[in-house]
């Protein structure tokens, strides 16, 4: 059996704070995305254009990783290693980490050396989020909805997958440890009515975040972030988190 190709890195911060909560965790960045998000914040990622070290998106602190992605990840093991003590978790972003194959593997080798692991995914890959779950190696997870089931075709790249993303939410509210369900809030994907029927989507989930779209930061399409109606005030998101309310208790902006 050929062994799967190393993590495809794109980017990796040193600490973080804010990415996982409770624990000081570094972040690691992978590249690739089967979804289409004109206001995604990780254009290089998504797109696979960024070279092994990434841009932008990677924030400061990274490691200097412009080798090749079998030495990039040998780095990482090796900067874990020293870090013991001192950083609790890892947080395995994107693009979208389900599509990497050596994912499992990667986040077992991790788990070894005594982290917690969180993983941020768009859940279209339940079978692999099930698996990570049977074999207890998510501590948390966060998955991003991106708007209700009549308009996810316009993120997709395959819309034909979009039961696994209905899938996945089930699966995250019956097993995950611990977990949320965030959404960027950016029309035309996420309007009041969009949000009652998110609402549905997740009702009595533990935990949704709502996050405005951030307009200062490149984006994969550039010509999204040059129409103001796009984005949204403290009032319109006050507004989605009043219609999201009577479906998820614990719903916040942040």
């Amino acid at each position: 059996v050929r062994k799967p190709l190393p993590m495809d890195i794109g980017g990796f911060q040193k600490n973080s704070l804010i990415d996982f909560p409770g624990t000081i965790a570094c972040v690691l960045f992978t590249r690739g995305c089967n979804f289409t998000c004109p206001y995604c914040h990780n254009p290089e990622l998504a797109a696979r254009t960024a070279g092994p070290c990434g841009s932008g998106s990677s924030g400061l602190n990274q490691l200097n990783l412009n080798r090749s992605e079998s030495a990039d990840q040998k780095k990482i093991f090796e900067f874990l290693d020293k870090r013991k003590g001192m950083i609790e978790g890892i947080v395995i972003t994107g693009g979208e980490p389900t599509l990497q194959a050596d994912l499992t593997d990667f986040i077992q080798t991790v788990r070894q050396m005594g982290y917690k692991v969180k993983l941020d995914t768009n859940g279209t890959a339940p079978r692999i989020i099930d698996a990570l779950f049977d074999l207890g190696l998510l501590d948390y997870l966060a998955m991003d909805i991106k708007t209700d089931i009549d308009h996810y075709p316009m993120v997709m790249k395959n819309p034909g997958h979009l039961d696994r993303v209905m899938e996945s939410i089930s699966l995250i509210m019956a097993k995950a440890p611990a977990y949320e369900f965030r959404t960027t809030c950016v029309k035309p994907f996420v309007t009041p009515d969009i949000m009652k029927n998110i609402g549905r989507m997740i009702r009595g989930a533990a935990s949704y975040v709502l996050q405005p779209c951030s307009r200062k930061v490149a984006l994969l399409d550039p010509k999204f972030a040059a129409v103001d109606d796009h984005f949204l005030n403290a009032d319109d998101m006050a507004a989605l988190k009043s219609a999201v309310l009577p479906f998820v208790e614990n719903t916040r902006i942040r």
